[in-house]
């Protein structure tokens, strides 16, 4: 098929790749123009964009779809259908109507659960057993529209965001391929009314520990945000940010460190901090954190 593929982020170059390796015609690429990034603050390209560059693929970056002039280019390259994964921008309905298959979502959540921006963080932060990937035939609304494909997965137990991430990139990658090859025969389904969630973008207010809370939701709060923003609290004074953890077998006050192995009580319950990053330093596991930065047991985080 003739694809106009729109992306932007890392989550977004495997489902390119996979068009690519499938035989498919890329007539151009849309993602996010350059953006300042580095100690430098130099323009540099969305991961999407360097990849397309790399491919030879025409590459385009818009700020806005809305005007008349990019909604008729993007009607130029006469595509058959138009890939959507986490582009970043509105599409207007001139642009939702111009291929001649519309547009297709892939979408990184079991919707309607978790519609919007941060699914994947979202769903972690709040304990779901399971998540997966929609391919959603769009609609002027926030992923409300039609689900040509769905596939779930369990979220393992110790699973960060990043590690999810990667996952349901490499799944929508797969059922994006399998869609488009028999999309004459799937039937879009309604999402039902029943389930509805929003995934708000993330906050960096919601990166501070409250070791108050249930070791539980701590657990999940870390991974949910990890790599970016990433938890944090203070040791000894410092910010430290919480990468991976695991709940552990402890109690005491909250914030107290349990034992020489970062093990940390909440207000239920303990974790073990697995992973964790001070200030201009790469992230660490605890025995390298710990020489260079000693925590005792007893201390209150």
């Amino acid at each position: 098929m003739r694809i106009i593929f729109m992306g932007t982020p890392d989550f977004s170059v495997p489902v390119l790749d996979a068009l690519v390796d499938a035989g498919h015609e890329i007539a151009a690429v849309y993602c996010q123009p350059p953006r300042p990034a580095g100690r430098g603050k130099k323009d540099r390209p969305a991961p999407v964009h360097a990849r397309a560059a790399a491919l030879g693929l025409e590459v385009r970056h818009p700020v806005s779809l809305k005007g008349a002039e990019e909604q008729e280019a993007f009607a130029a390259f006469n595509a058959d259908v138009a890939v959507v994964v986490a582009y970043g921008l509105i599409l207007p309905q001139a642009v939702l109507d111009a291929p001649e298959h519309g547009c297709l979502n892939i979408h990184a959540s079991l919707l309607p659960r978790w519609r919007g921006a941060a699914p994947i963080h979202r769903a972690i932060m709040a304990g779901d057993p399971e998540t997966g990937i929609c391919i959603m035939q769009m609609e002027a609304g926030l992923d409300t529209g039609p689900v040509l494909l769905r596939e779930a997965t369990a979220v393992g137990d110790g699973e960060t965001t990043a590690q999810l991430h990667d996952r349901l990139s490499e799944m929508g990658a797969a059922l994006i391929v399998d869609a488009l090859s028999r999309l004459a025969e799937l039937t879009p389904e309604e999402q039902p009314e029943a389930g509805v969630t929003y995934a708000e973008k993330i906050d960096k207010g919601e990166a501070q520990i409250n070791w108050t809370r249930p070791a539980a939701e701590v657990d999940r709060q870390i991974r949910g945000l990890s790599p970016f923003p990433g938890a944090w609290c203070e040791i000894e004074g410092q910010r430290v940010k919480l990468l991976a953890s695991r709940l552990a077998k402890g109690q005491g006050a909250p914030g107290e460190v349990l034992d020489d192995n970062l093990t940390i009580a909440c207000g239920s319950g303990a974790v073990q901090l697995l992973r964790l990053q001070r200030a201009g330093k790469s992230a660490q596991d605890p025995e390298v954190f710990l020489r260079g930065y000693p925590v005792s047991k007893g201390c209150r985080l």
